[in-house]
This record gives structure tokens, C-alpha cells and sequence, in this order.
């Protein structure tokens, strides 16, 4: 482990040919301590002895035969794969709004009727004008949000146009870059 360094390697690889097996736990509790010594700033950092003790087996090949005052992980632990992460199956229904949208449409109609709603729904048409226009890069009338609004809730909810009133959007110039701007063209003062 590079961050203990070549002198912290050198001292665990002794302990490792030391026979006698009380000098060796003994050089073990130095070497343990020379570690803590090393960082003083992680002392309060929960599990730090039992993480340090960790750093030693691995730092022995789990050669080091001592009694370890913390049940160690096994070389098998080290190399474990970690277990996969599902992805969410299920198509989008437009890919430019993403399926954040269809979640928050699903929410907004099992609302009962009120100002909670009409709030979240003004919300949602903003996300979705938003997300429109960074996908297609070009202005979206407040009619096409309305319509895919109540395509998304299959009828159950009818916006009006006129209150609805998202004002206008433009889409960022470059929303991932400088803006086209390069450093060698900046002026030196």
C-alpha cells in the first residue's frame, strides 16, 4: 500500500519472518502503531484501528500469523466483484423528457384535484418545455406541452393554454462547454 511507504512495507515484511510468535504480535502492535502515527488527523474516524489492522493483513499477503484483535477479511474479500446494479427496464415514452417525467406525471395523477397539483403540473410542463428544447435545440410551443401532458396522464388531464403561460426558453448555447470560448483567445492584460 503506497500510502504507508517503503519503510512501513519493509517492517511488515520482517514481521513476517519473525518465528517466535509473541515478538512477532509485538512487532505488529509497533507497526500498527506507527501507521496511527502516520495520520494522526483519521484518529476519530470510526473503524480507524479495525481498518488499520485491515491495511496490515493485506500489506503481509495475510501471511502475518498473529492474533489480530479484529476479525480481518480474507484475500477472497479483496478481490470480490461487487454485485451488478439493475438498470430500469421499461420503455420511455419520449426519451427527451427522460423518465423522471413519466414518474412525476404518475404522481400528479393519482392527485386529487387542488393547488398542490395544479403547482406540480405547472412545474412538470416547465421541466418538460426545458428538456425539449435542450434535446431539439429549437423554440416548443406551450400547445405541444399541453398535448404530450395529456397524452402522458391517457386524458386525465386537460391543461389550459392560456393559464399555463411558460414563458420563453432558450436553449443554452453549449450546456456542456465553455461556450466555444478558448483560453488562447483570451486577452492578456
Amino acid at each position: 500500500m503506497p500510502e504507508y511507504g517503503r519503510a512501513v512495507q519493509k517492517m511488515v515484511d520482517h514481521a513476517v519472518t519473525i518465528e517466535d510468535r509473541a515478538e512477532r504480535q509485538c512487532c505488529a502492535n509497533t507497526i500498527i502503531a506507527v501507521m496511527g502515527n502516520m495520520y494522526p488527523q483519521l484518529r476519530d474516524m470510526p473503524d480507524f484501528k479495525h481498518k488499520l489492522w485491515d491495511h496490515l493483513a493485506v500489506m503481509a499477503d495475510f501471511k502475518l500469523d498473529i492474533d489480530y484483535p479484529y476479525e480481518v477479511a480474507g484475500p477472497e474479500a479483496l478481490h470480490a466483484v461487487p454485485q451488478r446494479i439493475e438498470y430500469p427496464k421499461g420503455n420511455i415514452r419520449y426519451r427527451h423528457y427522460g423518465r423522471c417525467v413519466e414518474e412525476m406525471m404518475k404522481k400528479a395523477c393519482a392527485m386529487p384535484d387542488g393547488e398542490e397539483r395544479n403547482q406540480l403540473l405547472h412545474l412538470i410542463a416547465a421541466q418538460m418545455k426545458k428538456e425539449y428544447i435542450l434535446w431539439n435545440k429549437e423554440s416548443v410551443e406551450d400547445s405541444k406541452i399541453v398535448e404530450d401532458i395529456k397524452e402522458y396522464s391517457d386524458g386525465a388531464i386537460c391543461l389550459n393554454e392560456e393559464k399555463l403561460n411558460l414563458g420563453i426558453y432558450h436553449a443554452p448555447a453549449n450546456p456542456y462547454g465553455n461556450n466555444g470560448k478558448n483560453k488562447k483567445n483570451k486577452k492578456k492584460y
